[in-house]
């Protein structure tokens, strides 16, 4: 390693050390394993194998970019902002006088589309008049981040319509109602799920959530089961276990940079939501439970609190594919040990793309030309398990209209597996039809 290198390293150790944040372990011999997918073997999973090469092949950049607290940061807070997106809002009012924020992508221009399919790459969406519609939720306590601003950019570069949802009272949105959302409170975000399907009605429409956005996402998916209008989700660094993340000592640094941003945001209301919230406890906070319980529990109510707001609480009830992308260096949410493993290696609608690196909301690939390593693979995943739903429902529709034959000959025998063959490949004798049910 270069001398320079070297002494950046010691002096970035000192740096993490006066910070209280977690140090990298060593400068050299650091290398990527790449993503690895964990989900309950099935027809899709062997499909994402075979045409989504990004979920088990990535070169994530080593240190200094791979840092852990450089990428959160970057991502979060500093970084390139994409000048070159533009954004039409519309305020959506709710049922109960509410306002929500929709910021639409405005199209881009047509040279920039043939430029674009000039360069040789594969564009996922479609540049018709009925495009793919991606939804985008921030963090729960909104605003547009530098991560988002770039996934805006590359999927609209590969034919999406992007539509950026705000939480009521976020990035600059009016809050008319004296009524602050809760953790995992999806109503807001299903009555934006309805507007934008009534405005695109012949399009596929799917989501992405950014860091604490997937509690609302996940809540959502559990509620409405299969009369979801989404075709396929996905999660980066999402909040899997609400009460854990809130309940785990987060870096100093981080704990006082979330607080001081719901604090300001909080600030603005204070005097509409005084008599009804306890405001002045709120701001009084010093981690995220306290605020979280200031303004909608009391210590006696945190566990039905949870009961009501843990995003996964009816993860049994999803009903369309699920891809989340989590870091085991992530330094704001709990250690990868506690990742609800079991879930994904049960449920055959959730996938796990677990790095080794990345940070939170970060996973800068070793050459930057490349982009972001989670942008490329969520949008890859969206065309292809919306490709493979597709033909789902074809085959299901073919199905139903042969003739019936003999039960017997309609089976098919499960074959024995090697000891040896890897779970995920483990999909031949797998019984699980993906045809839609629709009974919520």
């Amino acid at each position: 390693d270069p001398p320079w290198l070297a002494a950046g390293w010691k002096l970035w150790v000192t740096i993490c050390l006066i910070l209280e944040l977690k140090p990298p372990e060593t400068l050299s011999g650091q290398t990527s394993f790449g993503p690895r997918l964990i989900c309950k073997p099935s027809a899709l999973a062997r499909y994402l194998l075979q045409h989504c090469g990004s979920l088990t092949k990535a070169k994530l950049a080593d240190w200094p970019w791979g840092d852990p607290h450089l990428q959160t940061v970057s991502s979060q807070m500093y970084g390139e902002h994409a000048d070159s997106i533009q954004f039409t809002r519309e305020h959506l009012l709710l049922k109960d006088g509410g306002v929500v924020a929709l910021d639409w992508v405005t199209a881009k221009r047509r040279w920039e589309v043939k430029k674009e399919q000039q360069s040789g790459r594969k564009a996922i969406g479609c540049f018709t008049s009925t495009p793919p519609v991606l939804l985008l939720i921030p963090q729960s306590w909104g605003g547009t981040t530098p991560h988002l601003q770039r996934l805006c950019q590359q999927a609209a570069r590969q034919g999406f319509s992007v539509v950026v949802f705000h939480h009521r009272g976020t990035a600059r949105s009016p809050l008319t109602t004296a009524r602050i959302c809760e953790f995992g409170d999806p109503a807001d975000l299903e009555q934006a799920v309805v507007y934008v399907r009534s405005r695109h009605p012949s399009s596929v429409l799917v989501a992405v959530s950014e860091g604490s956005g997937s509690a609302v996402l996940l809540s959502y998916l559990g509620e409405r089961g299969s009369s979801t209008c989404l075709t396929a989700a996905a999660a980066i660094s999402p909040v899997l276990l609400g009460q854990l993340w809130f309940e785990s000592a987060m870096p100093p640094i981080y704990r006082w940079g979330v607080l001081f941003h719901r604090k300001m945001q909080l600030s603005r209301y204070v005097s509409s939501l005084r008599g009804i919230l306890d405001v002045d406890r709120a701001l009084r906070s010093s981690s995220l439970r306290d605020f979280e319980e200031a303004l909608f529990c009391s210590p006696t109510d945190w566990e039905s609190y949870w009961g009501r707001n843990e995003p996964l609480r009816d993860a049994d009830e999803v009903a369309v594919p699920v891809l989340c992308i989590c870091s085991s260096d992530d330094p704001l949410l709990p250690p990868a040990s506690t990742l609800p493993v079991s879930l994904f290696q049960s449920n055959p609608y959730f996938l796990l793309a677990l790095t080794d690196r990345g940070g939170h909301c970060g996973f800068a690939l070793d050459d930057e030309d490349e982009g972001i390593w989670s942008h490329i693979a969520v949008l890859e995943f969206l065309r292809v398990a919306s490709d493979f739903l597709k033909e789902a429902e074809r085959d299901w529709k073919s199905w139903r209209a042969m003739p019936r034959r003999r039960r017997g000959a309609m089976m098919k025998r499960s074959r024995a597996q090697p000891a040896g063959q890897s779970s995920v490949d483990d999909v031949d004798g797998e019984s699980f039809t993906w045809k839609r049910s629709f009974t919520r």
